[in-house]
């Protein structure tokens, strides 16, 4: 279908489509092989201005945003979903200062960031606080011009990787979810250092890592917004990225529907290409039709998030849901149309399917992401009883 892109909107999808096929494909079988995080396609993506796109011209961004965030993402994902998933966490991250840090706080970390020169990684995840996002234990206790941390993050992508921190932990543990507290923390301040580096089913060219924090001293300077905004900080934050990860299941289904195809053109049975048999072409339908409906979707809800609309978690919480569910889905049945072929690791879509799954848990999970969903509903009514 014709999105009706803009020429600046249709270089960003080309330029990352490029990056893609020619960067990331010939490698990704051996970043996923031996769990290598994939600095060198970093690099060329900060040389092509790709981590600037959804920062503004005044921090030496291109001063988009969402949208063709979520193009970029789409292509990248295509490709490889753990490539991709390193490129959007460092969104991630960033969002926070985009979106409550002072102007001073800007000045000093997104230039470095569009440019590509500093990573970033969001830290809300520990062992007690998943989709219960209001069970933090790390805490952030004040001493002087200083906070000090305390604690540990689980599953933080691009762990020990990345250079800068958005973290959130409780100032003040008596006040409950309104007791968090988001703080920027840079790599190598003191008491601060990284666990092991997890072993995943998929995402493998992903890094994943503890954060730990042991009497880390941070200049109160640090905070982002006031105290007690952490958990509105992380909230609005996820709002913002979840389409992101909409876009990385609108990709991998794409790529996966892509091998599914090419692989039905070229096996022959019973004397003729089984895509020319009617029970793998009602597949492959359902299949371009799931991956187009969820591309429509992640792009309405892309702009709306771009339009400044204030209430955007009910559709960014759908872009998630329904586009990573489909993503399951087809990369599961691209295996099937493959046969024993699609099981192996010599084609693709094995690693595909293995992570695609991820992308139905992480950023809240899919149950969450319904339960949102579902309370906005609730909400909605209310209003109009």
């Amino acid at each position: 279908m014709n999105y009706f892109l803009t020429e600046e909107q249709q270089m960003i999808r080309d330029l990352a489509r490029q990056i893609a096929e020619e960067k990331v494909v010939p490698q990704r079988a051996e970043l996923d092989e031996k769990e290598e995080f994939p600095w060198e396609v970093m690099k060329t993506l900060a040389q092509s201005d790709m981590f600037g796109i959804f920062i503004p011209e005044e921090f030496g961004g291109l001063g988009m945003g969402s949208f063709e965030l979520c193009l970029a993402v789409e292509e990248l994902s295509r490709a490889c979903l753990g490539v991709s998933t390193s490129y959007a966490a460092n969104a991630l991250g960033t969002y926070p200062i985009l979106l409550f840090g002072t102007e001073e706080q800007k000045e000093r970390f997104l230039p470095d960031i569009a440019a590509g020169r500093r990573l970033v990684a969001f830290a809300l995840t520990e062992a007690n606080a998943g989709s219960d996002a209001a069970g933090v234990q790390t805490t952030a206790v004040k001493d002087g011009d200083h906070y000090v941390l305390n604690g540990t993050k689980q599953w933080i992508t691009n762990g020990g990787e990345a250079e800068i921190y958005t973290v959130i932990a409780i100032t003040d543990r008596t006040r409950g979810a309104r007791g968090a507290s988001a703080f920027i923390v840079e790599k190598g301040a003191p008491g601060f250092s990284f666990g092991k580096k997890e072993k995943k089913m998929g995402i493998r060219a992903s890094v994943t890592r503890e954060l730990i924090f042991e009497d880390c001293r941070i200049p109160k300077e640090n905070m982002l917004g006031r105290e007690g905004m952490g958990f509105i900080v992380a909230m609005k934050t996820l709002d913002q990225s979840r389409v992101g990860v909409g876009a990385q299941g609108v990709g991998v289904a794409q790529g996966a529907l892509d091998e599914a195809v090419k692989f039905a053109r070229q096996r022959v049975q019973f004397g003729k290409p089984i895509i020319s048999f009617q029970a793998v072409q009602h597949m492959l339908a359902d299949m371009a039709t799931q991956v187009e409906a969820a591309r429509a979707l992640v792009y309405a809800v892309a702009r709306y998030v771009d339009s400044g609309a204030k209430e955007i978690t009910k559709a960014s919480a759908m872009a998630k849901v329904f586009a990573t569910d489909m993503a399951m889905k087809v990369t599961t049945d691209a295996v099937q149309v493959m046969g024993g072929s699609g099981y192996m690791r010599e084609y693709p879509v094995e690693k595909m399917m293995r992570d695609a799954k991820i992308l139905q848990i992480y950023e809240g999970t899919n149950q969450i992401q319904r339960n949102v969903i579902g309370q906005a509903l609730v909400r909605e009514a209310a209003r109009k009883a």
